[in-house]
């Protein structure tokens, strides 16, 4: 355990709580499926997984290149069992799952918007779902794929038309956004980033993005420049490293990253630790007139246990939610019409 506490501190603070708390000898067995494991998030995400000692079986799904990445991942000396599937194996991959991470789709390029990511990978994320909802349909689904503003809505409406569908089971990680906002926040403020919590809420693209400055933790007097500037590089995080990657890849080290964070958080609720809270995208009534949004939620055995509220916020953060409603519920309602219209 400690080879693992000094090699896996990327996993974050939660990771390191899982690891003090339970034995590996003492961690059930959970099988982990990642789709989409041979692209830019996948494979990192992989790796991440691997070194995580509550996921005991890693089960790595794409349309191609898997045996190598599978075999690459396999050799790191961590408890989890990594099984390669591509093609028509889905199923296989997906049999017994208790979590599946959901990367998979084209990575945005530059000068391109989640919408614009939509049209391909709308129908990649149904694919995927339409198996979840016969294989493994009380698995906790991490939709990575973006938009997650619409890939939620679609994979709900399809759940639906399975009758499988359980809210609670069913999150858009929204996790990359937080991990900015704290990092962000402890470096403008001169804090240590390891005691800083900001909570973010609303969607997952762009002005739907709000951080909640005014609930930071540690509490620190911010000016109104700092809030602006602040808020914007959190909303425009994915095009920074879109940009400066100059058009040879997106925000995937970074998201991978904070898939992992995520997808350990869901495990340590299915093992029953207590008090497992992070934000996520969900169907949710946090914001009146708005169907799925993004508050922090407390992760149990049946997935989301518990939505907490917004909160109190100031007039900035009232002003920018007013703001943001109108295009979230755009982009849901282009998710739940896409998923009308391709039975």
């Amino acid at each position: 355990m400690a080879a693992f506490l000094r090699a896996a501190k990327g996993l974050g603070q939660a990771a390191r709580a899982m690891g003090r708390a339970m034995s590996i000898a003492a961690v059930p067995e959970r099988k982990v499926a990642i789709l989409g494991a041979a692209g830019g998030i996948g494979q990192p995400l992989a790796l991440l997984m691997k070194m995580n000692p509550a996921c005991t079986e890693l089960a790595l799904y794409d349309i191609a290149n898997m045996p190598g990445v599978a075999a690459d991942v396999s050799h790191v000396n961590t408890r989890a069992q990594v099984k390669a599937y591509s093609g028509d194996e889905l199923k296989e991959c997906l049999s017994g799952a208790d979590v599946v991470v959901i990367p998979a789709g084209v990575p945005r390029k530059p000068g391109m918007t989640r919408q614009d990511l939509f049209k391909v990978n709308a129908g990649i994320v149904k694919s995927l779902v339409e198996e979840i909802a016969k294989t493994c349909p009380t698995a906790c689904i991490n939709m990575i794929s973006n938009p997650v503003n619409s890939t939620v809505p679609i994979a709900a409406e399809i759940l639906k038309r399975h009758n499988v569908y359980d809210k609670r089971k069913l999150m858009g990680v929204t996790t990359l956004d937080v991990v900015r906002a704290k990092t962000f926040y402890a470096e403008r403020m001169g804090l240590n980033i390891g005691e800083v919590d900001v909570p973010v809420v609303g969607g997952h693209a762009g002005i739907t993005i709000l951080p909640l400055w005014s609930q930071a933790t540690p509490s620190s007097e911010i000016l109104k420049d700092d809030v602006e500037q602040l808020t914007k590089r959190t909303q425009d995080g994915g095009t920074e490293v879109v940009q400066a990657k100059a058009g040879k890849g997106s925000a995937t080290l970074s998201m991978a990253y904070a898939g992992a964070l995520f997808a350990d958080a869901c495990l340590r609720g299915l093992n029953g630790q207590k008090s497992v809270i992070e934000c996520s995208y969900v169907e949710s009534t946090a914001c009146p007139g708005v169907d799925y949004f993004s508050t922090k939620v407390r992760l149990g055995a049946n997935g989301v246990e518990e939505i907490y509220p917004i909160g109190d916020i100031n007039e900035y953060e009232k002003e920018a939610l007013d703001s943001m409603v109108p295009e979230l519920n755009a982009s849901i309602e282009t998710g739940v019409k896409f998923a009308a219209e391709n039975k």
